[in-house]
């Protein structure tokens, strides 16, 4: 199973769901958690399937998380790149290699060092990085770290306007079980500048943490006060 055949499930759930495909993504991660399982012991009845079903799912949610919102957000005039793309690519164009020198932040002698994160947005006019985004199917998968990040972008004048949004289906429940609110729940609240959940899940949304559906409308006024 390979990324342009998850890509083509998510398109088949929109001519669907319409613009509710997004509530279903964990549902389709379980369905093609089989499909890739029936790959994977094809080619290696003794491997483990667990272990690679874990890579692929990580690696390919950030991809389709990419893949939903990159027409929306290129339609405000904005580009976006992977954020492995931009730290591992030796021969970037000149607009990229600004962009890159733009999200950089500053360690002193211990040099210019990018920030971990799964997509970056920018104006192709002058390369400046409007935000970053990381996505992962849990929050504790990189939370605490994407915090550590936004406080470090903050450290520069020439970084502190950069946005730090995080987009989750939040598998594990951080954001939507709201009793006695958890670690996640409150460095996202506190430290960064919103996240966006899909889930059908009851969600209790506040400024901070909304359901996906609100994203591109937040980000088209994120742009307007650009």
């Amino acid at each position: 199973m390979k990324f342009e055949d998850l890509k083509d499930m998510y398109s088949e759930i929109q001519l669907v769901e319409g613009a509710g495909a997004y509530k279903t993504v964990s549902q389709l991660l379980q369905d093609a958690k089989e499909r890739h399982r029936l790959d994977f012991l094809r080619d290696k009845p003794d491997g483990d399937h667990e272990q690679s079903w874990r890579a692929f799912k990580g690696k390919n949610f950030e991809k389709l998380i990419q893949h939903i919102i990159t027409e929306s957000i290129e339609a405000l005039g904005m580009k976006v790149i992977n954020g492995n793309q931009l730290e591992r690519s030796k021969n970037l164009s000149l607009e990229l290699s600004r962009v890159k020198r733009n999200l950089a932040i500053d360690y002193g002698t211990f040099g210019l060092h990018l920030p971990d994160v799964d997509i970056v947005v920018y104006k192709p006019k002058d390369s400046q990085v409007i935000a970053v985004i990381s996505s992962k199917v849990t929050l504790r998968e990189r939370i605490a770290q994407t915090g550590y990040w936004k406080l470090k972008l903050l450290e520069s004048e020439t970084t502190e306007h950069i946005k730090v949004y995080f987009i989750t289906p939040d598998e594990d429940g951080t954001l939507t079980d709201t009793y006695l609110p958890k670690k996640g729940r409150a460095i996202v609240e506190i430290d960064l500048d919103g996240t966006y959940v899909l889930t059908k899940a009851d969600l209790e949304e506040s400024n901070k943490v909304k359901l996906f559906e609100h994203f591109i409308q937040d980000f088209k006024k994120l742009i307007e006060e650009n």
